[in-house]
C-alpha cells in the first residue's frame, strides 16, 4: 500500500508517526501530579484544596508542609549544642515537642508536658524537680489542664528538658502548636465515691492514640479532649472541642440502660462557647474510635487560611451538628445512638472545695488530701515533700487538677493529721479560704509575651486584699487570664479579670490593667460571663474586686445564694448601681 504515496506524502508520514511517537514517550516519562501519601497526606490533601478553591495557607500551614516537625528533630539538637535560640519557623515546629520560645518576655523555652488524666507516680514527680533545678527556673506550675509546665529553660538545654521526661516515662511530645493537647480525665478517678466510671484507662487509651499515631499531629489548631465520669471535682469538659461525660440512661429509651459517655462537641470558651450536648451516646469503650474520626473530619475540613476560625467550633457553626455528626456517622460506617434529655438521670452534683482538704475515697479508711498551692506554682523542694508524703502515707500518685493544684490519694484515716502537718511544713496548706480555692491565673506577662498584665502576682493581691475584708460562706471563683487566649479562662469565673493596656493619658500612654468580667460558670450552670468595668489599673485590681464582693454580701437573696445566682438576677447596668461608681480609678 505504501506504493500509493509519493516521496513526499511518504516523508510526511514518517514524521508524523515519529512525532506520535515521541509525543507518546513524553506523556510516559513525565513526572505525573501525584497523589500525597503517607501519614501526612490529609493533611497536604485538605491543604491543596483550599489553594485550588483560591485560598492563602496562613504561615502555620506553610512551615508544616515545607518540614514536618518529627523531621526536624537533628536541627533541634544542633541548636542546643550552639545555644541558638529559634526563628518563627522552628520556633513554631519545637512546639511539636513540647516547648515553647517564649521571648522577649523571657530568653528561653517553656515546656509543657503531657500527662494523660493529670495522674503520674511518686517517683516521676520527685524527679521533675530535679529537671528543674538542672534545667529550668527552677520551679514548676501547675495548669488549668491538669498539667504541668517548666519555664527559664535556656535553648542549650531544651533536649535535656525534652529527653530527661522521656527518661521517665513522661513526655512532651505534641502538647503545643497544632496538635491535640494534654488529655484531662476526673482528677478523683477510681477513687470517687461518687463516680460514674473511672476515666483514666480512656484517658490513658487516647493519650497513647495520639502518640502512636503521626496523621493526627498538625491539625488546622489546637484541640482539646476531656473525659468526666462524674465525680466530686468537676473536670471541665464543656470547655473542650469533645466532651465524653459519663451519664446513666434510664431504661424505656430504646437503648440498654447502664453508664454511657454522652457526646459533647465544640467548647472553646475564649470564643464564648461550651461544648454542646449532640444528644449521642455511645458504649465508653467506643470513645477512642469515635474522637478518632471525630478528629480527621475536623482534620478535612477545618480553616487554613484565618488562624482565629480554625477551631472545631466554626467547622461546626458553618455545617450545623447535623450535618457534621451525618459525615461522622458516614465514616463511622453506622449510625449513633441518640436519646432525649429525658432519658439521662440526674448527674451527682460537683463540689466545689473537693480539690481542697481532706475527703473520703469509696476505699473504706483511705483518704485524698487536697493541696492548696500558690496560684500552681511549686518548688523543687516542695515537689519532693509531696513525692515523698505519697510514697510514705499514699498510694504513690499524685493527681493534678484543673484548679491548679494536686490531690495525695489513698491516706489511711491514721495517717491525715501527719500528712497535713507535713504539708503545712512544706509552706503549703490543706485548707485555704473560699475565695483563694477558686482563685485561677494564667502565667501573666512575667513569662508570656501575649498577657497585658502580671496576673499570678495581681491575683495574690486581690486575695490578699479580699479575703479579711470580705468574709465569704460560699466559694466564688475569681479567674485573672492576661489576654484574649484565655488560658485561665476568665469567661466562666464567677468573676473574671482579662489583661488590657488601660489609657492613662491624652497622649496614648498606658498601664496594666484589667476589664472585669460577671457571672460565669461551669457544668450545669455554664455561663459566659458579661463585661462589667473596663479598663481598672492593676494596682486597683484589689479594691475593684473587693467592692464587687460586698455588692454581692449585700445582695443575695439568702447566705446560700451563689455569686452565679445573684449576678444573673441583675442585668449589667443593674449590677454597676449595686458596686457603685468609681471602681476603674
Amino acid at each position: 500500500m505504501s506504493g500509493d504515496f509519493s516521496p513526499d506524502q511518504k516523508r510526511y508520514l514518517e514524521g508524523f508517526v515519529s512525532g506520535l511517537s515521541a509525543s507518546r514517550v513524553a506523556r510516559t516519562n513525565a513526572p505525573a501530579k501525584s497523589e500525597p501519601v503517607g501519614p501526612d497526606a490529609v493533611h497536604f490533601k485538605a491543604q491543596d484544596r483550599v489553594v485550588a478553591a483560591g485560598g492563602k495557607l496562613v504561615d502555620q500551614e506553610k512551615w508544616k508542609r515545607e518540614e514536618h516537625p518529627f523531621d526536624a528533630y537533628s536541627r533541634l539538637v544542633r541548636q542546643a549544642e550552639h545555644n541558638e535560640a529559634p526563628k518563627p519557623a522552628d520556633n513554631f515546629r519545637w512546639r511539636y515537642y513540647g516547648i515553647f520560645y517564649v521571648a522577649p518576655t523571657q530568653s528561653s523555652y517553656m515546656c509543657r508536658m503531657r500527662i494523660p488524666n493529670g495522674i503520674l507516680k511518686h517517683w516521676q514527680f520527685a524527679s521533675i524537680a530535679d529537671l528543674a533545678e538542672n534545667f529550668a527556673g527552677p520551679y514548676a506550675h501547675v495548669t488549668t489542664r491538669a498539667n504541668l509546665q517548666l519555664r527559664e529553660i535556656e535553648p542549650k538545654n531544651a533536649i535535656n528538658i525534652i529527653e530527661g521526661l522521656q527518661d521517665l516515662g513522661l513526655c512532651s511530645r505534641g502538647s503545643g502548636a497544632d496538635n491535640i493537647r494534654n488529655v484531662t480525665g476526673t482528677s478523683t478517678a477510681g477513687i470517687d465515691p461518687q463516680e460514674l466510671l473511672d476515666t483514666r484507662p480512656f484517658a490513658r487509651a487516647w493519650h497513647y492514640h495520639i502518640l502512636n499515631e503521626r496523621a493526627l499531629y498538625g491539625l488546622p489548631r489546637k484541640f482539646n479532649v476531656a473525659f468526666d465520669g462524674a465525680g466530686r471535682i468537676a473536670t471541665l469538659e464543656e470547655t473542650n472541642d469533645i466532651a465524653f461525660q459519663a451519664v446513666d440512661v434510664r431504661e424505656g429509651f430504646g437503648v440498654e440502660p447502664g453508664i454511657y459517655f454522652r457526646l459533647a462537641l465544640g467548647g472553646i470558651t475564649g470564643h464564648k462557647d461550651f461544648a454542646r450536648d449532640t444528644g449521642v451516646i455511645l458504649k465508653p469503650n467506643d470513645a477512642i474510635g469515635l474522637a478518632d474520626v471525630i478528629v480527621r473530619v475536623f482534620i478535612e475540613n477545618g480553616d487554613r487560611t484565618n488562624r482565629n476560625k480554625s477551631r472545631l467550633k466554626y467547622v461546626l457553626d458553618s455545617w450545623g451538628f447535623d450535618k457534621f455528626l451525618s459525615v461522622v456517622e458516614e465514616r463511622l460506617g453506622r449510625k449513633l445512638a441518640r436519646v432525649p434529655a429525658e432519658a439521662i438521670a440526674p448527674r451527682p452534683a460537683y463540689d466545689r472545695l473537693a480539690h481542697i482538704g481532706v475527703h473520703p475515697q469509696k476505699q473504706a479508711g483511705l483518704n485524698w488530701i487536697g493541696v492548696a498551692l500558690k496560684l500552681g506554682r511549686l518548688l523543687p523542694e516542695q515537689i519532693r515533700g509531696l513525692a515523698k508524703l505519697a510514697a510514705d502515707f499514699g498510694d504513690g500518685d499524685i493527681r493534678l487538677t484543673v484548679w491548679q493544684n494536686l490531690l495525695i490519694s489513698g491516706v489511711a484515716d491514721a495517717n491525715v493529721a501527719t500528712v497535713v502537718a507535713a504539708i503545712e511544713a512544706l509552706g503549703l496548706a490543706a485548707a485555704t479560704s473560699t475565695l483563694r480555692a477558686g482563685l485561677i491565673a494564667c502565667t501573666g506577662a512575667t513569662g508570656c509575651r501575649f498577657a497585658a498584665a502580671h496576673t499570678k502576682e495581681n491575683a495574690d493581691e486581690i486575695a490578699a486584699w479580699c479575703e479579711d475584708r470580705v468574709p465569704l460562706e460560699t466559694p466564688v471563683n475569681i479567674h485573672l487570664t492576661g489576654c484574649h487566649h484565655s488560658c485561665a479562662q476568665h469567661y466562666i469565673g464567677d468573676i473574671g479579670l482579662i489583661g488590657a493596656r488601660v489609657p492613662i493619658n491624652d497622649d496614648g500612654d498606658t498601664v496594666a490593667g484589667y476589664h472585669v468580667y460577671v457571672g460565669g460558670g461551669f457544668g450545669p450552670e455554664a455561663a459566659i460571663a458579661r463585661e462589667l468595668i473596663q479598663n481598672v489599673r492593676a494596682e486597683n485590681a484589689p479594691q475593684a474586686i473587693e467592692r464587687v464582693l460586698k455588692a454581692y454580701v449585700a445582695n443575695r437573696a439568702s447566705s446560700d445564694e451563689t455569686f452565679l445566682g445573684f449576678a444573673s438576677r441583675y442585668d449589667v447596668d443593674a449590677l454597676r448601681q449595686l458596686i457603685g461608681q468609681g471602681v476603674a480609678a
